[in-house]
């Protein structure tokens, strides 16, 4: 509660001598006069459990006899490697400096992922596995309009809800949302497309209480380096097979938009499967995929997407 002052120490006096109050009592003393004699929720990290929290217990619950918290919400550390992350050890990260390279979403499930009082380790592979997480979340709004709800949807949103009763249990909630996504593409796939709408529906709502947005990602594509992909891969087609090039091209045909582009190429590609020219043909999804463009085969075809 008061510690002895040191020389140069801003001091007061007090009947144990000069000295200032400890750290420790400040937050108990905010917390009286703003918040009230007992907090619904206090959190913190686990760092802070001995001496600052269990401090502030005793001088606030000595001062006011009742109890100073409902519920303590200790979170675990954010490492980086074996070392605690902070600014004092300069090993930090800013969000700042992370959203220059991932989306908000892909941060805040990279987060949620863990249990909120276990340690997290940060890594840049563990952001981008988190953004291709989001990525599949976002696929699985595609496609469809919100509808009502189902028994299907009930069951889900109560899974959801046991995973967050049970002290936020964040990591198996998002698992709940993973387990819509699929069941969203195998409905898409059979063609039950008011369950769809249904499932995308109950989806958006739960992401939403984790706060995510699921906005697509600004994407940009170099569309002259699409094209020139383009003409590399009609010279090859030609140069395998010139009567598969005049099948799979319209000469003269004007390609007014990126997306008529990429949709040639599928066209192209698709009709090199059929001729079994596998390798040419996965060269096609790999030429995209280094500029962009994320190929998805399906039962009813082939789409695309940017991915960056």
């Amino acid at each position: 509660l008061w510690k002895a002052s040191k020389p140069g120490e801003p001091s007061w006096p007090s009947p144990w001598g000069p000295g200032r109050p400890g750290w420790h009592i400040e937050c108990s003393a905010m917390s009286y006069r703003y918040l009230g004699e007992t907090l619904d929720i206090h959190g913190g990290g686990q760092d802070l459990i001995f001496p600052h929290h269990e401090n502030e217990i005793a001088q606030s619950e000595s001062f006011t006899g009742k109890p100073f918290v409902r519920f303590w919400m200790h979170n675990g550390l954010l490492q980086m490697g074996e070392e605690k992350m902070s600014k004092s050890l300069g090993n930090l990260v800013t969000v700042e400096e992370i959203l220059q390279k991932f989306s908000p979403d892909a941060l805040r499930l990279f987060v949620l992922s863990s249990h909120y009082r276990g340690p997290l380790s940060f890594s840049e592979s563990g952001l981008v596995a988190a953004e291709r997480g989001m990525d599949r979340l976002r696929v699985a709004l595609e496609g469809g309009e919100p509808g009502g709800d189902s028994t299907l949807e009930s069951e889900y949103r109560k899974r959801f809800t046991e995973a967050m009763d049970d002290d936020f249990n964040t990591a198996q909630a998002l698992g709940v949302l993973f387990d819509m996504a699929r069941e969203r593409n195998r409905q898409k796939e059979s063609r039950q497309v008011g369950m769809v709408k249904n499932l995308q529906s109950t989806l958006t709502e739960l992401a939403s209480v984790l706060g995510f947005t699921l906005k697509k990602l600004e994407k940009t594509v170099d569309a002259q380096s699409i094209t020139d992909f383009l003409v590399e891969i009609k010279a090859k087609v030609t140069n395998v097979d010139p009567k598969l090039g005049l099948e799979v091209f319209s000469p003269g045909e004007p390609r007014s938009s990126i997306g008529a582009t990429i949709e040639l190429l599928i066209n192209i590609r698709k009709n090199l499967r059929k001729a079994k020219q596998f390798a040419l043909a996965d060269e096609i999804r790999s030429g995209l995929a280094n500029r962009g463009i994320t190929l998805e085969d399906t039962a009813q075809g082939t789409t695309w997407r940017y991915k960056g």
